[in-house]
C-alpha cells in the first residue's frame, strides 16, 4: 500500500451503508474473504460498514499483513463525512443514499435488497445503472460485480433542474410566478 511523505499508510476507504434498515445479506456479502481480497487487489485499504438495525455482526480486521482493515458501526447522525472520505461506496438502494453519493461524484455500487415487499428501489437502481451512473448488484453477485466493475466507464450524474416542473405545478394550482 502507498504511504504519504511522513511514512504513514495512505487509506483508500470503501464505505458500505444499509441506511436505517436491516440488510444483513449485504453485510454478510461484504464479510467474505473473496470480497475483501477483491477490494485489496483493487488497492483499497479500509472497509467501513454502517450496518443499521441488522443482527449480523461482520468480522473486524486490523489491516495488518496487507489485508483490508474492516470496521463497522450501527448508526450515525449523518453519513456525509463517511461518504466524503470514501474512494468507493457500496450502498443499499435507498434513493437518499444513492443521490447523496452521486452528487458527491463518488463511484457507487448499489446492492438491491430483494427481501423488500415493494421493490421500487430495484427500478431506480437498474435505471441509474443503465445510464451508467452506478453499478447495480444483488447480494449473491456482489463479488462478481466488484471483479468486473470498470470505474472509468461511469458517467457523472448531473441533477436535473426542477424549476420547470415547480413552475408548471404552481401555475396549475393557481399560484402566481415570482
Amino acid at each position: 500500500m502507498g504511504e504519504d511523505q511522513k511514512g504513514k499508510r495512505l487509506k483508500r476507504i470503501v464505505f458500505v451503508t444499509v441506511g436505517t434498515t436491516s440488510f444483513d445479506a449485504l453485510v454478510r456479502a461484504m464479510d467474505t474473504q473473496a470480497v475483501r481480497e477483491e477490494l485489496r487487489r483493487r488497492g483499497y485499504t479500509d472497509l467501513l460498514i454502517q450496518m443499521g438495525r441488522g443482527s449480523y455482526i461482520p468480522s473486524k480486521f486490523s489491516g495488518e499483513d496487507g489485508l483490508v482493515a474492516v470496521d463497522y458501526f450501527t448508526f450515525s447522525p449523518t453519513i456525509a463525512d463517511y461518504l466524503l472520505s470514501a474512494e468507493l461506496v457500496i450502498s443499499h438502494a435507498g434513493s437518499g443514499s444513492i443521490f447523496e453519493t452521486l452528487r458527491l461524484g463518488k463511484p457507487l455500487v448499489v446492492v438491491v435488497n430483494e427481501d423488500l415487499m415493494d421493490n421500487h428501489q430495484s427500478e431506480l437502481a437498474d435505471e441509474l445503472a443503465a445510464r451508467k451512473h452506478l453499478f447495480c448488484s444483488r447480494p449473491q453477485s456482489l463479488g462478481q460485480a466488484l471483479r468486473t466493475m470498470d470505474l472509468e466507464a461511469l458517467v457523472p450524474y448531473s441533477p436535473g433542474d426542477a424549476r420547470p416542473v415547480a413552475t408548471h405545478i404552481n401555475k396549475f394550482l393557481g399560484f402566481q410566478a415570482d
